[in-house]
């Protein structure tokens, strides 16, 4: 194969580039971040008549002015990595919109090839482009295509090699702006021109634009690099912008937008795009959204929607759960066969494979929820979900697309906040970004589920449904009063305003929401397994070792010795009631002395003023690492042995028992579990995801104190009540 020519899909948020891009590359493709950026990359390869093509599907952006993170990488790969073709995906029934970004290109002096999408939805709007006319006006290569179906994608793609063939390098387009922008272009033009290490990178006219514009990337270069001469553009630019101020009462960037928006007018108006009108027509989308997007009804509809997606997930995922659970079960009983008793086989059994399986049980419930995401999201209702929920995110300091990561996180119960903080990438404000990733994990997730499953059972059994819907609503309300807190305090700022397009509806196609299901279980599997592994065997070591002294041991032996005089072998029975509570002891008193033990009982002096004892100190130090280890590690630390956190009768009855536990205990461990911090492969992401692990520390801080407080709160509340 020939060395592959490098293509670059760039256009406007729900474009089609998705589409397009999955449907040349399908599973010959790759997912991963930039380089020091938490923006997505997608890289794909195909083979087009005999040529090898890469495909890197850039982030979707309305500007390559870099007022975003999206919009700054998708132009620095334009510049840094020169693509030798950029497909310029446009929504042929939102033409004038579209364009804006393809006369940015046009400046930019990229190779382009123009994409028109969604011919066939332009058609059944009425709207008839001239293909052949728009391209003789732009002086690129357009070609109509349909991505959802393939059709035109060949013709797309000869056109492509056809232009990278000829080799011409398009010279950069000069827009006009009018006379006072032009006339300060040309003042700027000799300062410009001497910055020779800019001007080799970008073109000089591009260059005084994002000047004008005051592009915070271009104008930081200026400075570094050549200091008098950007001293001299800066003062020209305040110049230009005050006298625009006085004048127009505009700024120099809503000038120069105009006038490329009324460049693409006049290029429209040449009969390139035709529309048949009929009156009072309602497109399908809009008339949906009249009862989807309704004040009162679109609310009982979105609930609907998520509660059927929840249903969906936990009804048809359940034995595909028992299946991988039998299989880890028959792994585990094969170790137990083949390995000597000893620390090796206890590792590898309590350490590796319960470890690993804790996480791959949960597999099957992400996969379903990520499949009925992805047709939520393809279809383009997750669209509307986050635009009616903006106006009670936005009281709070948070944005309307902040609706999704807590949803994805367990907003409804059963998500996993590791998807849900990958989510906030879609926020653009870096300081709403950060008070959304900090606060999703305050949501339920399926990790969550069995404690609070256990608990409520336990001590609430008859009000079981009415204290699950009130730990739901409390999560929510937690969530949105800590994020307006953080956004008073460390994150102040103003909020972004909301605003977004809302894509017509669609049909979901199969192969593209497999592709998406995939890739998101796929990073839950590679971000959380590895994390998991570790952290199992962690934590096995720590409630196993030092062990007991010898002394200690040796009287556990002599005390077996001395059971086994006392009772003859007739009474085997009550040898072996003797034995296991000489075993249950020794157990207790080596996790007293383990390094676990040792920390609870340290603890202890702190949690006991929220009535929380050692042991369930224990159980929640295995939660900092994996919330999915608290029930088995209260089982062992309640001295009852390994306990599944599906089958915690036995713990529970033991529960019910103990003195230290009541309701008032119970429903203050229950409140400290859904608060505290998050688990460490959650706190790990919100490090990738923040760039920093100050913010993840903060997390950890932040959560865990918090929910203390409110777990003192309720304990001396609830005990005053209780007793009374």
């Amino acid at each position: 194969m020939n060395t592959a020519f490098t293509i670059a899909l760039a256009g406007n948020p729900n474009a089609g580039k998705t589409t397009l891009f999955n449907h040349l590359t399908g599973s010959r493709q790759h997912v991963s971040n930039y380089p020091g950026i938490t923006v997505e990359q997608k890289m794909g390869y195909l083979l087009h008549n005999g040529q090898g093509l890469r495909i890197v599907d850039l982030p979707g952006t309305y500007s390559l002015t870099a007022y975003s993170i999206e919009e700054l990488v998708a132009r620095d790969f334009l510049i840094n990595d020169k693509p030798d073709v950029v497909i310029d995906l446009v929504d042929a029934s939102n033409l004038e919109r579209n364009l804006y970004l393809s006369t940015q290109f046009l400046e930019l002096g990229v190779p382009m090839v123009i994409a028109l999408n969604m011919v066939d939805v332009a058609e059944k709007r009425g709207i008839s482009i001239n293909a052949h006319e728009l391209e003789a006006r732009l002086g690129v290569p357009v070609v109509p295509i349909v991505a959802r179906s393939g059709k035109g994608v060949d013709q797309l793609l000869d056109t492509v090699l056809a232009t990278i063939k000829a080799g011409e390098k398009p010279t950069p387009v000069h827009l006009r702006y009018g006379s006072d922008i032009d006339e300060a272009l040309n003042r700027m033009t000799d300062d410009i021109e001497s910055c020779t290490t800019l001007t080799a990178i970008y073109p000089p006219r591009w260059l005084g634009v994002k000047l004008l514009e005051n592009d915070e990337q271009i104008v930081q270069k200026m400075a570094a690099t050549y200091p008098e001469a950007a001293q001299r553009l800066k003062k020209e630019c305040e110049e230009v912008a005050k006298h625009l101020q006085d004048t127009l009462g505009v700024y120099p960037e809503t000038v120069i937008a105009d006038h490329r928006y009324g460049y693409i007018k006049s290029i429209i108006h040449h009969g390139i795009v035709t529309r048949q009108f009929i009156a009072d027509r309602l497109y399908a989308s809009d008339k949906i959204d009249k009862v989807v997007t309704h004040r009162i009804v679109g609310p009982l509809i979105m609930a609907a929607v998520l509660f059927g997606l929840y249903t969906f997930t936990f009804n048809y995922s359940t034995a595909f759960v028992d299946l991988l659970d039998g299989f880890f079960g028959l792994v585990s009983g094969g170790v137990d066969a083949l390995l000597p008793d000893g620390p090796l086989k206890s590792m590898m059994i309590s350490g590796v494979i319960d470890g690993v399986g804790s996480v791959f049980s949960f597999v099957p419930i992400l996969m379903f929820m990520f499949f009925g995401i992805a047709i939520l999201e393809d279809s383009g209702y997750l669209a509307r979900v986050a635009f009616m929920m903006d106006r009670i995110f936005h009281f709070f300091g948070l944005h309307g697309s902040s609706v999704m990561p807590f949803i994805v996180s367990g907003g409804i119960a059963g998500g996993c906040a590791v998807p849900g903080v990958m989510a906030t990438r879609t926020l653009r404000s870096p300081k709403e970004r950060l008070a959304t990733l900090l606060t999703v994990s305050f949501m339920n997730c399926g990790a969550k589920l069995p404690v609070l499953t256990l608990l409520i059972g336990t001590f609430f059994a008859d009000h079981k449904a009415l204290y699950m819907f009130l730990a739901t609503i409390a999560t929510w309300v937690v969530a949105l009063c800590a994020a307006k807190f953080l956004r008073m305090t460390i994150l102040k700022g103003s909020s972004t305003p909301f605003v977004m397009e809302l894509p017509p509806y669609r049909f979901p196609t199969f192969r593209g929401v497999l592709i998406h299901t995939w890739e998101r279980t796929w990073q839950y599997m590679k971000k959380a397994g590895t994390v998991i592994l570790g952290v199992s065997i962690l934590l096995w070591a720590m409630m196993t070792y030092p062990g007991l002294p010898q002394e200690r041991e040796a009287h556990f032996a002599h005390l077996r010795t001395q059971a086994e005089t006392t009772f003859n072998t007739a009474d085997k029975a009550a040898l072996q009631q003797a034995l296991q509570k000489i075993d249950a002891d020794e157990a207790s008193e080596g996790l007293r002395n383990s390094i676990a033990g040792r920390t609870g009982l340290a603890l202890e002096n702190i949690s006991r003023y929220a009535g929380i004892d050692w042991r369930t100190n224990i159980a929640l130090l295995g939660g900092f690492a994996a919330k999915e280890v608290i029930v088995s590690t209260m089982g062992t630390a309640y001295s009852l042995g390994e306990v599944d956190p599906e089958e915690a009768t036995s713990l529970s009855k033991r529960l019910a028992k103990d003195p230290n536990w009541n309701p008032v205990v119970a429903l203050t461990v229950l409140v400290f579990i859904m608060f505290y911090a998050p688990c460490f492969v959650t706190v790990v992401c919100i490090a990738r995801e923040a760039g920093s692990w100050k913010w993840a520390f903060f997390s950890m801080a932040f959560n865990t104190l918090l929910a203390f407080i409110m777990a003192v709160t309720v304990y001396h509340i609830g005990s005053a009540l209780y007793l009374s």
